[in-house]
């Protein structure tokens, strides 16, 4: 669906891989877009699609293990074009520690960045979304929250199984604002994290274990993102959609 509407949308993660695509769907869907990153340098190498108008991309670094970084960001936005309308909670952090050698250290700071940011988040933009009467929340869950996979780290998986529950409890609180609440839950996808945490020979054979035959296209999950922040997407909340190539099907 296209978006004819100037509404802004604000992604975390978004200077690079899957939050980068995310972020570029938006901007050819037609939103706004504050594209939000720890980094400050990864920013500055975002390149928005061409043809989008540079007013139409705010760079923004944030913290989103810091609830002051999201109501920071927020009234930047605010301030510069007048509302939040999408929040699309992508930031996270992958550690492929063995189950058994994961400190409480590692368990903790994984949890807070992955799940404690879409919680936070999910406050800041939420009650911002539900004071005006509109918006749209859209969380980045995975395939390891619901098969139990552990490639990726069991506190990752773990964090995105609660990133499910959660967004179920502020789809039913947000409902009646005219606020609809969604997760995502990709299998592996074709980003360079994947490259990162998986040595060449294992990488190769990942193809062969998905039934379609090839990893997943990150800027397919950008525009299912569109779909659910869509204004027209008003009867869906609460829900988890799967885009995993028939490796977990329900």
């Amino acid at each position: 669906m296209s978006n004819p509407s100037p509404d802004v949308a604000v992604v975390t993660g978004a200077a690079r891989g899957l939050g980068a695509s995310i972020a570029t769907a938006l901007l050819k869907a037609g939103y706004r877009v504050a594209v939000t990153d720890i980094s400050e340098d990864a920013l500055a190498a975002f390149a928005a699609p061409d043809g989008i108008a540079a007013d139409r991309v705010l760079t923004l670094v944030l913290d989103v293990r810091e609830k002051a970084g999201f109501e920071a960001a927020l009234a930047r936005i605010v301030d510069t074009w007048g509302a939040a309308h999408v929040l699309v909670n992508c930031a996270a952090l992958t550690r492929t520690t063995p189950l058994f050698d994961i400190a409480p250290e590692e368990f903790t700071e994984v949890m807070t960045v992955n799940l404690g940011s879409v919680f936070v988040g999910s406050q800041v933009f939420g009650a911002h979304f539900r004071d005006q009467g509109y918006g749209r929340i859209i969380n980045i869950a995975s395939l390891a929250a619901q098969n139990g996979g552990t490639a990726t780290g069991a506190h990752y998986a773990a964090s995105k199984g609660a990133i499910v529950t959660l967004t179920k409890v502020f789809a039913r609180e947000l409902a009646a604002a005219g606020v609809t609440v969604n997760a995502i839950a990709p299998g592996p996808l074709d980003v360079p994290l994947l490259r990162e945490i998986l040595p060449a020979e294992k990488l190769a054979g990942v193809p062969g274990m998905i039934p379609v035959g090839h990893l997943g296209d990150p800027g397919f999950i950008g525009k299912i993102a569109c779909l659910l922040a869509d204004r027209d997407a008003s009867s869906m909340t609460g829900a988890t959609l799967d885009a995993n190539g028939g490796l977990y099907v329900r």
